[in-house]
């Protein structure tokens, strides 16, 4: 599994410089996809990258990235084991130029995120993350582990998504009163509740699975929890839809974020 963390590790990387190529030319070519999300040629470039990689590194494996995310629920379902992949979550924020974009690279087996990476592209940092290996951030060359908080601040940081903000989430933060936000892109917000530099991510608006499944492992692994309003584990490939069901995300199990 250590040998497998690290190969994928490479991929993200690789799929990242390719990023950062378009990033630095800024031409993006931006188009739009049948929903009216963003679509650019280093989403394109990216998904190239790592499906290639993880065909090459499992080739008995099926990948399912967002953009090659036509394949239907008929066959998805008999898959125990897969790669799922956002070759660039937060292409909002690539075309922003902000920065807070990731490469994100999950596998899952029998529902449940098992190994994964999220790269960031722009700080060359890594997080990875594999059941009975641990988690680990590298910056600068250097791995250390991390951990969540597992005693939430009396002021609690909540991040929250830069791009999408809904009126359930505001009502929410109302809710919850004191508080710290901190306005983030990308699975960048799992991974500052995995290194305890956030207490809670309330995700009340839609998801896909690719924009979860990465994360999540990083958070589990580090001791943190991501469940649904209901208190379960965020599961994958279980239904037709590839949506997620509202969900939060912490580390601190005494608060009863859910019932806020």
């Amino acid at each position: 599994m250590n040998e497998l963390l690290r190969s994928v590790e490479g991929i993200a990387v690789t799929a990242g410089n390719a990023i950062m190529e378009i990033y630095k030319s800024g031409d993006f070519g931006v188009d739009h996809k049948s929903d009216d999300s963003p679509l650019t040629k280093a989403d394109l470039a990216a998904h190239e990258v790592i499906v290639a990689g993880l065909k090459t590194l499992t080739p008995d494996v099926p990948v399912l990235s967002e953009e090659s995310a036509e394949i239907p629920f008929d066959e998805r379902k008999a898959w125990k084991k897969y790669w799922l992949v956002d070759p660039l979550d937060g292409t909002k924020e690539f075309i922003k130029q902000n920065g807070e974009f990731t490469v994100n690279i999950a596998l899952i087996e029998n529902g449940k995120s098992v190994l994964s990476v999220v790269y960031v592209p722009v700080q060359e940092i890594s997080y990875s993350a594999a059941v009975g290996v641990g988690v680990f951030k590298r910056v600068d060359g250097k791995k250390h582990s991390i951990s969540v908080m597992k005693n939430s601040r009396f002021k609690p940081t909540i991040v929250g998504s830069r791009s999408h903000v809904s009126d359930e989430m505001k009502a929410y933060l109302d809710r919850v009163g004191q508080h710290e936000i901190v306005s983030m892109g990308s699975s960048l917000k799992f991974c500052l509740v995995a290194e305890g530099k956030a207490d809670l991510y309330p995700r009340l608006g839609l998801t896909s699975e690719w924009d979860t499944a990465a994360a999540q492992c990083i958070v589990e692994q580090a001791g943190g929890h991501v469940v649904t309003l209901d208190g379960e584990p965020l599961l994958y490939n279980t239904k037709d839809s590839l949506l997620n069901p509202h969900f939060m995300v912490y580390g601190d199990t005494s608060k009863k974020w859910a019932e806020i």
